[in-house]
C-alpha cells in the first residue's frame, strides 16, 4: 500500500527517474496520434475495410480521447493520481497489443476506442506530475522537457510508422508500444510519489454535456470532408449537438453548486490566455504537419522515408529552442519569448508561401528548423506562465483543459486547411486550365504537340496544370496560417509575468508585474 501524502517539490527523491518514466509514457501516447496514419492503406486489406470505413480507426481513438480528457481531474482525485497514471499506462499498453492483434475492422475500432479512453489522461497527468515534483524556479525546465515530447512526437510519428510498416508490417505500429509501456510502468511504480486523494462529487450532467459537445465536434471535423460538409444533414446534426452541448455545459457550470469544472479556473487571466494561445499552437503545429507530407509526396514524389528525413529538422529546431528556453526562462520575460516565437513561426510560414515545384529540399528544411524554433519558443513559456498563477488544487483539471484545447485546435486547424486546400485546387485548376488554349502563344511555343491535340502531350499538360494548381493551393494555406499566427501576437499583452518564485518553497507568487 502506497503512502498517501502531498508532494514537497524540494524534497522529491529520484526526480530524474520519475521524469524519464513519465515522459516515456507521454511520448508513447502522443506518437499514437499520428503513427497509425501512414499504416491505414496496409490495414484496409487485412481488416476487410473500405477506404471510407478504415478512417474509423483514427476517428474512434480521437473521439474517445477527447471525451475522456476533461474527466482526468476528477478521476485523479477519486482514485489517486499515481494509481490513475499506472492504470492508464497499463490499459494503453494492453490495448496497443490488442490493436496489433486485431482480426477485423470492428475489433480494431473497439480496441482503438479503448486505447483512446486509457490514453486520454496520460498527457495531462504527466504535465501535472512534472509541475508537482519541481519547485517553481524549475518549472520552465520541466515544461521544456514535457513540451519536447508533446511537440516532437507528432513530427516523428508518421516517419516511424512508415518505416515500421515498410520494414515489418502495420501491426508493429502498435506492438512498438509494449517495451516502452513496460519500462514506463515499472519506473512509475517504483519512483512516482503518491498524492493525497480529495473527496469530490461527480457532476454527471456536466460531464455528459461536455462530452456531447466535444464528441460531436470531433465527429463533425472528421466526417466533414468525406460528406462534403454542410451539404450533408449529418454534419448539421453534429453542429447542433456541438452547440447544444457546449451551451448547456457552460450554463450548468456557471449555475451548479458543484460543477464538473470549477469556473474559478477561468478567473485566472494567464490560464485563459494560455488556452487561447495553445489553441493557436495546435492549429499551426498539426495543420502544417498535415499539409507537408502529402505535398512532398504528390508534388515532389518523395517516398515516406525521405519525407520523414526532410521533416526531421523541424523536430531538431523544436528540441534546441526548448533546451535553450528551459535554461533562460527564469531570467527572461516569458512574454517576450512567446512574441519572438510567434514572429519566427510567422516568418517561416511567409517563406513557405514562396515554395515552387522546382525547388530543392533545402528551403523545406530551413523553414522547418525556423518553425520548430518558433513553436518551441512559444510552447515552453506558455506552458509555464499559464500555470504560474493558478491555484495548485486546480492544476490537474487545468492540465486536462490545456490538452483538450490543444487537441481541438489541431483538429479544427487540420479541417480548415484541408477544406481550403480542396476548394482552392478545384478553383485554381479551372483558372489555369482556361488559359491553356491554342491561342496561348507561350503554350504553343513550349508544347506545340499539345496545341495540336496530341493525347500524350495533353495528358502531360494536364499533369503540369494539376501540380501548379496544387502548389498554389498549398501556398494559400501557408498564407492563412501565417495570418493566424500574426493575429495571435497581440494576445501576449494579456499575459501577466509572475513574480519570481521564492527559493525556499513552492508558494504561489504574491504579486504580478
Amino acid at each position: 500500500m502506497f503512502e498517501v501524502r502531498a508532494i514537497d517539490p524540494h524534497n522529491v527523491p529520484h526526480r530524474g527517474l520519475i521524469t524519464i518514466s513519465v515522459m516515456l509514457a507521454t511520448i508513447m501516447q502522443v506518437l499514437d496520434t499520428t503513427i497509425a496514419n501512414v499504416a491505414l492503406p496496409s490495414m484496409t486489406g487485412d481488416l476487410g475495410a473500405s477506404a471510407d470505413t478504415i478512417n474509423w480507426v483514427l476517428t474512434s481513438y480521437i473521439v474517445a480521447a477527447a471525451i475522456m480528457t476533461p474527466v482526468t481531474g476528477w478521476l485523479s482525485d477519486k482514485v489517486g493520481r499515481k494509481e490513475l497514471f499506472l492504470a492508464t499506462v497499463v490499459g494503453f499498453t494492453v490495448m496497443s497489443m490488442l490493436c496489433g492483434l486485431a482480426w477485423s475492422l470492428e475489433s480494431m475500432v473497439l480496441f482503438r476506442l479503448m486505447q483512446g479512453l486509457f490514453g486520454a489522461a496520460i498527457v495531462p497527468l504527466s504535465q501535472t506530475f512534472l509541475l508537482d515534483i519541481n519547485p517553481k524556479e524549475r518549472h520552465g525546465s520541466a515544461m521544456a522537457l514535457w513540451g519536447a515530447g508533446i511537440m516532437v512526437g507528432p513530427i516523428i510519428g508518421p516517419t516511424l510508422g512508415g518505416w515500421l510498416t515498410d520494414s515489418f508490417n502495420w501491426r508493429w505500429v502498435f506492438f512498438i508500444n509494449l517495451p516502452v509501456g513496460i519500462v514506463a510502468f515499472l519506473g512509475c511504480l517504483a519512483y512516482l510519489p503518491a498524492v493525497a486523494k480529495r473527496a469530490r462529487s461527480f457532476d454527471f450532467f456536466g460531464f455528459a454535456m461536455l462530452s456531447l459537445g466535444v464528441g460531436a465536434l470531433q465527429l463533425m471535423l472528421d466526417r466533414g470532408a468525406e460528406v462534403d460538409w454542410f451539404s450533408a444533414i449529418e454534419i448539421w446534426i453534429y453542429l447542433g449537438l456541438t452547440l447544444s452541448g457546449f451551451w448547456v455545459f457552460t450554463v450548468h457550470m456557471m449555475t451548479a453548486e458543484h460543477p464538473f469544472i470549477d469556473p474559478k479556473i477561468f478567473a485566472d487571466r494567464n490560464f485563459v490566455t494560455g488556452l487561447v494561445f495553445i489553441f493557436v499552437v495546435g492549429i499551426i503545429l498539426l495543420a502544417s504537419l498535415a499539409l507537408l507530407p502529402p505535398m512532398l509526396s504528390h508534388i515532389f514524389n518523395y517516398p515516406t522515408i525521405t519525407t520523414g528525413l526532410v521533416m526531421a529538422p523541424r523536430g531538431v529546431g523544436t528540441m534546441i529552442s526548448m533546451i535553450v528556453v528551459g535554461r533562460i526562462i527564469h531570467r527572461v520575460d516569458p512574454r517576450h519569448l512567446v512574441v519572438l516565437g510567434l514572429i519566427l513561426t510567422a516568418y517561416s510560414l511567409y517563406v513557405m508561401t514562396g515554395f515552387t515545384p522546382q525547388m530543392d529540399n533545402y528551403l523545406i528544411i530551413e523553414t522547418g528548423i525556423v518553425q520548430g524554433l518558433g513553436l518551441g519558443l512559444v510552447f515552453v513559456p506558455l506552458s509555464t506562465v499559464a500555470f504560474a498563477t493558478l491555484d495548485v488544487k486546480h492544476r490537474t483539471d487545468a492540465a486536462s483543459l490545456f490538452s483538450l484545447v490543444r487537441n481541438l485546435g489541431s483538429a479544427i486547424g487540420i479541417s480548415i486547411v484541408t477544406v481550403v486546400l480542396t476548394r482552392n485546387v478545384q478553383i485554381n485548376h479551372v483558372e489555369l486550365g482556361a488559359a491553356m488554349t491554342p491561342f496561348n502563344q507561350t503554350l504553343a511555343q513550349a508544347m506545340p504537340s499539345a496545341v495540336a491535340g496530341d493525347p500524350t502531350s495533353l495528358m502531360k499538360l494536364d499533369g503540369l496544370v494539376n501540380i501548379q494548381a496544387l502548389m498554389i493551393s498549398y501556398i494559400a494555406d501557408f498564407k492563412l496560417m501565417m495570418l493566424v499566427t500574426l493575429c495571435a501576437i497581440p494576445l501576449a499583452l494579456f499575459l501577466r509575468k509572475p513574480a519570481k518564485a521564492p527559493v525556499a518553497g513552492d508558494a504561489p507568487a504574491a504579486h504580478m508585474e
